[in-house]
């Protein structure tokens, strides 16, 4: 765990290396709650949204976990960084196995993403209540797992990508293939009877409920909105099935590209 630990202290401290370029991303994200949400809570259907009563209060927890999303994500940016200029060769020379310095990369890109998601996930309390402590717990644990998961799906293509052009465009792909296929940005159920109608194809509505940013921005909204139905603990097992392949991914390819 030691060697773990400095690994893991090594990121953090570049992370808050641009202490105000990361207040600046969340007073974004915080804007576009407060301006996008709202303005869009005129522009969407209140059939659509009628039992979240505004959009306000049903983007709040998407945005939560797509700041999370992000920021977790960033880590693979600095090791396709490394990569492209050698740096694991300096890595090998550390006194620790490659497995340790596989599992802290993962473990500070997760703890990274929940730093940065905090100030967004406190808002969500603020606007919409407090959970119980018992489903703060739950939200907290499901949310590390998938900052867990979502750092080493970043690893696997940081280490997959010779150059940052590639990496960019990969990252642009799962972007936008994860955040508009889920229900951050319109409910699940829409999304599925969009599909049962033929107006938006199988294998997307498929994805949208597989989907982790889905399971936890749902979780969420029913433990601190009224009226919704009860969170299915079984949606977790989707948090758990994608972190357990990309942290076992990001560990196999960071491994492997340390051993070239």
């Amino acid at each position: 765990m030691k060697a773990i630990m400095h690994i893991v202290e090594h990121d953090l401290r570049n992370f808050f290396r641009y202490k105000w370029w990361l207040v600046g991303l969340i007073s974004m994200n915080l804007a576009d709650l407060f301006i996008m949400a709202i303005v869009y809570n005129y522009m969407v259907s209140s059939a659509v949204i009628a039992q979240y009563d505004t959009y306000f209060k049903f983007f709040a927890p998407g945005l939560t976990v797509t700041g999370l999303f992000a920021s977790a994500f960033m880590i693979g940016r600095e090791i396709n960084m490394e990569r492209r200029r050698e740096v694991h060769h300096y890595m090998l020379s550390l006194p620790m196995t490659r497995m340790e310095l596989a599992i802290g990369r993962v473990l500070s890109g997760g703890i990274r993403g929940m730093i940065y998601m905090s100030p967004l996930l406190l808002t969500c309390f603020v606007f919409l209540g407090f959970p119980t402590v018992w489903e703060l717990l739950v939200i907290l644990i499901v949310l590390f797992l998938m900052a867990l998961g979502i750092s080493g799906l970043s690893i696997a293509i940081a280490v997959s990508t010779a150059s940052l052009e590639k990496f960019i465009t990969a990252r642009g792909l799962v972007y936008y293939t994860l955040f508009f296929c889920s229900s951050v940005f319109y409910p699940l159920s829409l999304i599925q009877q969009l599909g049962a109608e033929g107006k938006f194809p199988a294998p997307l509505v498929i994805l949208a409920e597989v989907n982790p940013l889905s399971s936890a921005s749902d979780m969420i909204r029913s433990f601190l909105l009224p009226d919704l139905p009860a969170f299915s603990y079984t949606s977790i097992l989707n948090v758990v099935v994608f972190s357990a392949i990309f942290i076992l991914s990001a560990a196999f390819a960071y491994i492997k590209i340390l051993e070239r």
